[in-house]
């Protein structure tokens, strides 16, 4: 079983730092290099500057991971980062729109630390995505040198009894401690609530209803296994200290039987090659696996853009001849699949597109797994420009994977192919910080 504790967050101190809406970043893994820079000079004390440092010319190796752990142990000393007195939890509630969307969506989580177990059978945490080694060891660099969890691992959980949504209405009454809105519109709100307070019988509550079941690692998989490795070298340097907070990493988890979570596609682009491959040759080997309609970019985008959930077993296929609606013919996919992988994995568009790719484009799922002739892409648009203008021969257009499946592949013990989900919103970065300490 899982196990989740309160801690004592590390926070912007409003009266030294003025306005925290001008502090806080997006995660450091959806920050462009030129969204870094205006979020670095919209303010010196920015958390994108020790989140994301930058690499300096002439800088030695590792220097920028030892300027952010110098920053941050200043931002501590000077005021900025203050340290909250009592072990917490922290509700946490996001209000957004979908781009061509009016209707608000509200999803309410609480951030608390999780006990680090290595996912696998039986572990009361699993995971669903595949890493890759450069961000691994880019996070566990920063990790080492700061100390610090500074980004929350997202974890997913369900609690039929409901006992959890009873305990965050009643925690996340009042006025909140946070409440900032970032460059997207979304709304950020968290609520403090000391463990040993008048209110401790709901944490209580709160925590016995998330620790009753496993944890799904929606997001964060990279930062996961970094904390899995800074324990082990931790480990191997210190005594028997009980229950130690490297031990333990920051998470924010949600329920997903009360909180309906947004999961946004990311389409494919199908890089090199010529472009009359994505012609009349493309579209009678598609045949061979889909139902080929012919369609417009419009309805392509009405159909798979962010603000609708389109149906599985469909796709969009853009090329510079024509967009086309495909739905899969499954006697003819299915023979294409490994048979290793696990009913779940199987049943997903993600896995059986990639499958689809061979007989289209050549491509083996171990080459798409390495980015090497797969780009990928969250808007529909920018995949009609990588089209348009040559940089892809074509693109495929996917249905968001649900919620449930993500659960049930991880609980089978699979991983998904790479970039097969993007919950949305991300929880802003330095809102609340473990700094591991007791």
């Amino acid at each position: 079983m899982p196990i989740v504790r309160p801690f004592r967050a590390l926070r912007y101190d409003p009266e030294t730092i003025g306005d925290v809406a001008a502090v806080i970043s997006p995660p450091y893994d959806v920050v462009s290099p030129e969204q870094r820079e205006r979020l670095a000079a919209r303010h010196a004390r920015n958390f994108v500057r020790i989140d994301l440092p930058r690499e300096e010319l002439g800088d030695p190796p590792d220097e920028r991971y030892r300027r952010a752990a110098r920053e941050f142990v200043a931002w501590r000393s000077d005021g900025t980062l203050r340290r909250d007195p009592r072990p917490s939890v922290y509700p946490y509630e996001q209000r957004y729109r979908l781009p061509g969307a009016t209707a608000e969506r509200r999803q309410r989580g609480f951030f608390a630390r999780v006990r680090l177990e290595p996912p696998g059978p039986g572990s009361g945490v699993l995971a669903h995505e595949r890493t890759l080694s450069a961000p691994r060891e880019d996070r566990y660099r920063l990790l080492r040198a700061t100390g610090a969890c500074l980004s929350p691992i997202v974890l997913l959980y369900r609690d039929g009894g409901g006992r959890d949504a009873a305990a965050l209405e009643t925690l996340a009454a009042g006025a909140p401690a946070i409440d900032v809105s970032d460059d997207d519109g979304v709304r950020h709100r968290a609520w403090i609530v000391p463990a040993d307070g008048p209110r401790a019988a709901t944490v209580t509550a709160l925590l016995e209803a998330v620790s009753a079941g496993p944890l799904t690692i929606a997001d964060g998989h990279h930062r996961y296994e970094t904390a899995l490795r800074y324990r082990a070298e931790r480990r191997a340097g210190t005594g028997s200290e009980e229950d130690p907070p490297f031990d333990y990493a920051l998470a924010l988890f949600f329920d997903t039987s009360t909180t309906p979570l947004t999961v946004l596609p990311t389409h494919r682009l199908v890089l090199g090659g010529s472009s009359g491959s994505a012609t009349d040759e493309l579209l009678a080997c598609a045949r061979e696996y889909f139902e080929v309609e012919p369609s417009t970019p419009e309805a392509l985008t009405a159909r798979f853009g962010p603000a609708t959930q389109a149906a599985g077993g469909r796709f969009g296929l853009l090329t510079r001849a024509g967009a086309y609606l495909l739905t899969e013919r499954p006697e003819r996919i299915e023979p294409l699949l490994d048979p290793s992988l696990g009913r779940a994995l199987r049943g997903l568009d993600v896995t059986r597109l990639q499958a689809a790719l061979r007989p289209l484009f050549g491509i083996d799922p171990a080459v798409a797994e390495a980015g090497g002739r797969v780009g990928y892409t969250k808007e529909v648009a920018e995949a009609r420009r990588a089209v348009e203008s040559g940089e892809a021969v074509a693109a495929f257009l996917l249905a968001p994977t649900p919620v449930e499946s993500v659960i049930a592949v991880a609980a089978e013990g699979d991983v998904m192919p790479q970039k097969s989900t993007y919950f949305h919103p991300k929880p802003a970065s330095g809102l609340v910080i473990d700094p591991l300490e007791s």
